[in-house]
């Protein structure tokens, strides 16, 4: 645990064995299904039915509601963010296509509205998690397995449910990557990418609490003051340069991990950065450029190449492992040490200009829909 953990966030971690065991099932779950409120109501979902640019291929549908089947319950989604891998897989330009016709969104909170006789773990009223497919919608019919049941955190405030909706994707992608690959220690030195970006943020905050210090590269001004509030210790501006400038910046120190999501020239120049036995993950493609890479380099500081996907991990990780994650990563955030910028709200009707906004470059904060019936 971290050493500035409060008593509360230690209290939250008590339950972190039923968070961990939701996601566990969560993950073979079947997809989730709309539903409205009432038998007969009706809702408002989005649907992808063609790859193509998001603000195009998307649509806002009208459902109409159905009985829960048993072992289903009827979650009203209250906030769901909106990621780059969202968009990247509307437009095709992702690991995997999405199923056609779907209901994109990865992750999101909700309150149960309903629950049918035989759950018996779960009640009206109560947060749970979304992780999975289909968050971009007012409501949903899911099987009660399917969620990720949240404990008793008190009267919360919206900014921390909306805190808690973008809790189980970029949080623990950037604890992971933070504790996979290197063994890190209080004073080392590393670098990363897109460093304003959601995991950067995230990135950033763990790494303070832990001691170890951080240069955060970004490819624009503006976005120092911002990141140096979340504890970070360097802010560079990308360019041909940057080894130079990263090893000023430290005092030629010796830099152990580079974390990227930009690829292109930046994986190289991080890659430059790195000192003897340093450690490169790849997580992203930001720039849509295939990164460039010197071999020279990785032969004569003897630099490890890893690639993280989040996906993968949920694949092959232990039931201990995921409880340790989220046992870290949910007290944080709903104890608010662990916090992502919002930079603005949309509700389903506005999908377009969700995703618009959600690609445009000079956001602060991530993009959320918050459906309108609450």
């Amino acid at each position: 645990m971290y050493k500035h953990q409060t008593q509360q966030n230690r209290h939250y971690t008590m339950k972190k064995f039923s968070i961990a065991s939701a996601v566990a099932l969560l993950i073979s779950a079947a997809p989730f299904v709309l539903a409205g409120n009432e038998v007969g109501s009706t809702f408002k979902y989005v649907e992808l039915n063609q790859i193509g640019d998001p603000a195009t291929v998307l649509e806002v549908k009208e459902g109409v509601s159905r009985s829960l089947k048993d072992g289903e319950i009827r979650v009203d989604v209250l906030a769901a963010p909106i990621h780059p891998s969202n968009t990247l897989q509307i437009a095709g330009k992702y690991l995997t296509l999405p199923a056609l016709p779907s209901t994109p969104g990865s992750e999101g909170v909700g309150r149960v509205a309903e629950t049918s006789s035989s759950v018996a773990h779960l009640s009206a009223g109560q947060l749970v998690l979304l992780a999975g497919v289909g968050t971009w919608s007012e409501e949903l019919v899911v099987p009660a397995a399917a969620v990720i049941p949240l404990p008793d955190l008190g009267n919360l405030s919206m900014a921390v449910i909306e805190q808690l909706s973008m809790s189980t994707i970029n949080p623990l992608s950037a604890l992971l990557m933070l504790n996979s690959y290197v063994d890190l220690k209080e004073g080392d030195w590393i670098v990363q990418s897109a460093s304003n970006s959601a995991v950067g943020g995230y990135l950033i905050q763990l790494a303070k609490q832990r001691g170890i210090k951080t240069v955060n590269v970004v490819r624009r001004e503006g976005l120092a003051e911002d990141l140096m509030a979340k504890g970070a210790d360097v802010v560079l501006i990308d360019g041909p340069d940057l080894a130079k400038q990263i090893a000023s910046a430290t005092n030629n120190a010796n830099v152990v991990l580079a974390i990227d999501a930009v690829g292109g020239e930046t994986f190289t120049r991080l890659s430059e950065s790195l000192g003897e036995g340093g450690t490169l993950v790849a997580y992203g493609l930001l720039s849509g450029q295939l990164p460039t890479f010197n071999p020279s380099i990785a032969i004569g500081k003897d630099i490890r190449i890893r690639g993280f996907w989040l996906t993968k991990w949920f694949q092959t990780a232990s039931m201990e492992e995921r409880q340790g994650a989220f046992g870290q990563i949910i007290p944080l955030i709903a104890g608010g040490a662990l916090k992502a910028n919002v930079d603005s709200r949309f509700s389903i009707a506005e999908i377009k200009q969700a995703v618009t906004r959600a690609a445009q470059r000079g956001r602060n904060g991530k993009v959320l829909i918050v459906p309108s019936k609450q």
